[in-house]
């Protein structure tokens, strides 16, 4: 899985993309259902897709003319593991800070 993270975090460093993903979260969606929600040409939508669909982050299933789109979430792992790692660091932060606050109200 490690080589692949590259590939995953290059996806979603496009704010469009990481749209489409928001979009694909409540189930599969047709082309044109996602295309309607940006102001960019069909080729620009097809092209981001794309990259999502080469990182594994999405599926595309071709029914007749339609192509549909699905998220594959576990794609995502790397993303939060790597997350993960600075929520750690936020925690220790607040936490910190509240004994400083606590301490300062005490004075």
């Amino acid at each position: 899985m490690m080589h692949t993270e590259p590939g995953v975090f290059g996806a979603i460093s496009h704010p469009a993309r990481r749209r489409m993903l928001d979009l694909l979260v409540d189930g599969d969606r047709p082309v044109n259902a996602i295309a309607e929600n940006f102001e960019m040409s069909r080729p620009a939508v097809s092209q981001h897709l794309r990259v999502l669909l080469d990182a594994g982050l999405v599926t595309e299933q071709r029914h007749g003319r339609e192509r549909r789109y699905r998220l594959v979430p576990e794609r995502l792992e790397p993303v939060r593991d790597w997350i993960a790692h600075y929520e750690r660091f936020w925690d220790d932060n607040f936490a910190r800070l509240r004994r400083h606050l606590e301490k300062s109200t005490e004075q």
